[in-house]
Order: structure tokens, then C-alpha cells, then sequence
């Protein structure tokens, strides 16, 4: 048991398994509501890590240690509904025997807990089958520190998300008549700490702070809905009133959308939209894949098209943990440093992400398994490409994606909040959602221009990702969908 006011890490755990708070020391704050919340310091993360590799009685043992501390703001119908701090600390080990090896996770970061936790991952790893590609654990590496941490941010308090909200709370409540609104959205704040460890040496640590804000409005007569999103590290980038008046306008201007007869059109996705799709390449970006005929990447002589032309000459496509817009942790989650990875340049494809084990097997460096994914962006502006376009598509964003053949990177979905016909360079006309069916393979072919990148709100795969507008041709809409 601990003292009041021990401030011992034996005092700060037994403070944790109460529930009073989950991190003190370095970095403390309050919040209003009195309780501190504040993610483990490297020091304290090491410190738990190190406790179970001196436990561990196995070949080999790694050791993650991930401190998390997020707070959330939901509304919906112009009302606050709930808002809350998820505080946790998660402990997960995994023990090597040989080839064989298994992994326990916990969230108790007491040392009976961390002893037990490496005692089970030991007990399962002798149960488990070999492993024909298993991998020894890799020593101590040189890791370029990443700034992804701002104070600013994991000091922002449920009065200051609350204040973000009512943008646009404040506005809906006041709209009447034809302009009547409802607004529903989710902002949330978060710190995060990490420390990858293992017997062989290898230590890594990275911390992040994230403030993201999705936003979704629709008028009240129900015909017509608007989405926008942002993302920054730095919550003081975080413009809450911009992404209302985006969310806004295109609420009120897809009202009473009319149907367009799907096929083959000139279309306009903003960086949202991009996203949706452009992501999903990412996990096409398996070296694996390609050499064992799984991806679009794969060379009908033999092998991967690394070298060949792929896309436009105008894409690049990259990882890098430096990148301003980007920002991601600078190892992967075997604590291999990761730094700039060109996966498309001009074009061409430049590389595939390879795993410790395939790049032994085919003899090729190993990658890292990479976090972060980026369009390079380009000089045009989304109203430039407007202008531009004699008859055309605007597409706010696309959901519901579904994979149709991993061949060819092809994929299923809708678009969603704000879908207009532009005509003789203007946007004329809310449309009804399409159904597509496309690549963005096919995509990254046919753009006609390439705008800002911007960083990404709304990720399927997680991670941090930043592209552009793009205008591209051909884009199939292959059927309407009545949904708003």
C-alpha cells in the first residue's frame, strides 16, 4: 500500500489500479474536473520495460510499453452529448523460443502484473508451432528523433474541446427556416508514449500529440449533407471555425442533388476523397505481393515492377516520419529506424516495403514496415481546376470502400456529404451519390492536375497521411445511390 501524497512510481501504480489517476509525475497537469491526467514519462516506460526483460527467461524477449492518455467530444443534434478522458497504459510482451514465439498483452503496469504477463507469453511460446519466418530481434539502433509532441496540445482540457464544438453548435441553434441545421461531430485530443525494448539491447522511444475533428452537417429538411475534417500535432493549427464553414456550405449547397447518369467522368477529389482511396495502395506496397503474383506491382516476366512506370509522371508518393505534414514515429514496431521512403517517384516505382524475412529471402534491404503515407502535392488550386473543367464531378469524400480484385488495387464505394456537377467551369448542380468501381492505380494514370497536399482527418488505415486535390479523368461511376 502507499502513503497519501506518494509520489514513489510504487505510490504512482497503486494510484493507477485505484483509478485516481493514470500518470504522475514529469508532465503533470490538472483538468478541471481535479484528476490529473498525463502519459508515463520515458523514464517510468523504460523503467517497466526493463522490469520485465529482467524477468524473462526466454531466447529472446521485446518488450512495448504504450502510454496513452485521449480525451473526446461527441455532439449530435446541436448538443453536446458526451465527453470523457480515456487514460491507459499497455504492456505487451513477446517471447522468442527459436522459432517458436507468442505474445501477451496487459494493462496493468504493476510488477506482479509485468512478471505474470512475461511468465504467460513464455508458457504460450512453448505451446506454439514453429515459426518458419521467424526473425532474431534486432539490437540497438539509431533512431532520428521525431517532433511530434506539443505541450500546447496535451494540455487541452474538456472546456477547450467544448469551446471547438460551439463553432458550430452556436450557429445550428441560431439557423432557422431554410437555413436550418443539425450538426453532429467528434473532436479528440491525444497523447501518446512509446517505448519499444528487447534483451538485445534495442531501446526506442517516440511521444506524439494529435487533435483531430470530424464534422458532419445536414440541413434539417434532411436533403442535403456536408462533411469536413482536420487534423494537426499542434492543436493550435486546429481551425474549428474553417472546418464548420466548409461542413456548412456544403450542406446547405448538396440540397435537393439531382441525378446524373452514371459512367466515365472528369473528376475533382479533394484531399479527403484522395485519401479515401489512395491510401488503400498502401497496402499494395508489399514486395511480398509482387513477387508471389498478389499485386498490381507484379511483373509479367517475373517478379516486381520496381523500375517501371506506373503512374503519372507528375506522382510521388512517400513515407517520412520528417515530413512537416506528417510527423510519424521515426521506427517501425520492431524498433527499425524508419526514415524517407520513396515508393513512387515521377512515376516510376521506385520501391516495395519488404519484411526482415522476405529482403533475407530475395537478398534486398529491409524496409521497415512504414506509418506514414504521402502524395506529393502540386501547383494547381482546386478553383483553377474548376475553371478548367468543361463537365465534371466534385467528390467531398468516399466511403464504404470495399476491395473487388487485389490485382489490380481495384475498389468499391460510394461517394458521401457533397457530391456537384461542375459544367462549363462552374459548379452547377448537388448530385446524387455514386456508387464507383476504380483503382487507384487507374487514378494515379489519368490526373490532369495535382493541387496542396493537405493532412488527412478521416483514415481508414490509421496513421498519418497527407494528399493533395487531384483532377483526373475516366473516374467510373458505375450507379446512383438515393442515400444523402
Amino acid at each position: 500500500m502507499s502513503a497519501p501524497g506518494d509520489t514513489s512510481l510504487m505510490g504512482r501504480r497503486a494510484a493507477v489500479a485505484r483509478g485516481l489517476s493514470a500518470a504522475a509525475g514529469a508532465g503533470r497537469r490538472s483538468t478541471p474536473a481535479g484528476a490529473d491526467f498525463a502519459i508515463l514519462s520515458r523514464e517510468e516506460l523504460e523503467g517497466i520495460a526493463e522490469r520485465g526483460l529482467k524477468r524473462s527467461t526466454a531466447d529472446g524477449c521485446e518488450i512495448d510499453v504504450i502510454s496513452t492518455v485521449r480525451g473526446n467530444t461527441r455532439f449530435a443534434a446541436n448538443q453536446l452529448a458526451t465527453t470523457g478522458d480515456v487514460v491507459d497504459t499497455t504492456v505487451v510482451v513477446e517471447s522468442w523460443f527459436g522459432p517458436k514465439h507468442a505474445r501477451v498483452q496487459v494493462n496493468d503496469i504493476s510488477d506482479d502484473a509485468v512478471a505474470a504477463a512475461v511468465a504467460r507469453s513464455e508458457q504460450l511460446a512453448h505451446l506454439a508451432p514453429d515459426d518458419p519466418e521467424a526473425m532474431p530481434a534486432l539490437g540497438p539502433q539509431t533512431i532520428r528523433p521525431v517532433p511530434a509532441y506539443f505541450e500546447a496540445t496535451a494540455a487541452v482540457t474538456p472546456a477547450d474541446r467544448a469551446r471547438a464544438a460551439l463553432t458550430v453548435l452556436e450557429s445550428a441553434r441560431a439557423a432557422a427556416g431554410e437555413q436550418a441545421i443539425r450538426a453532429a461531430g467528434y473532436i479528440v485530443v491525444t497523447a501518446r508514449a512509446t517505448v519499444v525494448a528487447n534483451k538485445a539491447g534495442l531501446s526506442a522511444y517516440h511521444r506524439s500529440t494529435d487533435a483531430n475533428y470530424t464534422l458532419t452537417v445536414r440541413t434539417a429538411d434532411g436533403l442535403g449533407s456536408g462533411w469536413a475534417g482536420a487534423d494537426e500535432h499542434e492543436w493550435a493549427k486546429l481551425d474549428p471555425q474553417a472546418v464548420a464553414q466548409r461542413a456548412v456550405e456544403k450542406a446547405h449547397r448538396s440540397r435537393n442533388a439531382v441525378a446524373v447518369e452514371p459512367g466515365r467522368y472528369t473528376v475533382i477529389l479533394e484531399p479527403q476523397a484522395v485519401g479515401d482511396l489512395v491510401q488503400l495502395l498502401g497496402f499494395s506496397l508489399d514486395a511480398r505481393l509482387a513477387d508471389e503474383g498478389r499485386s498490381p506491382f507484379v511483373n509479367p516476366a517475373g517478379g516486381s515492377k520496381i523500375g517501371q512506370k506506373v503512374a503519372d509522371s507528375r506522382v510521388t508518393l512517400f513515407s517520412d516520419p520528417a515530413d512537416p505534414q506528417l510527423l510519424s514515429t521515426a521506427f517501425d514496431g520492431e524498433g527499425f529506424p524508419l526514415g524517407r521512403q520513396v515508393w513512387i517517384q515521377d512515376g516510376v516505382l521506385a520501391n516495395l516495403s519488404y519484411t526482415r524475412f522476405w529482403a533475407q529471402k530475395q537478398g534486398k534491404p529491409f524496409t521497415g514496415r512504414f506509418n506514414s503515407l504521402k502524395l506529393a502535392g502540386g501547383p494547381t488550386p482546386m478553383e483553377e481546376m474548376i475553371k478548367g473543367t468543361e463537365r465534371g464531378i466534385l467528390v467531398t469524400r468516399f466511403w464504404y470502400l470495399r476491395s473487388v480484385d487485389p490485382r489490380t488495387a481495384l475498389f468499391t464505394g460510394l461517394t458521401r456529404d457533397g457530391t456537384f456537377l461542375i459544367e462549363h467551369g462552374e459548379i452547377t448542380h448537388p448530385v446524387k451519390n455514386f456508387r464507383f468501381n476504380d483503382s487507384p492505380i487507374f487514378l494515379l494514370n489519368n490526373i490532369e492536375a495535382i493541387g496542396p497536399a493537405a493532412r488527412l482527418a478521416g483514415t481508414e488505415s490509421g496513421g498519418d497521411i497527407a494528399m493533395p486535390v487531384v483532377k483526373a479523368h475516366d473516374f467510373n461511376f458505375t450507379s446512383l445511390s438515393d442515400a444523402v
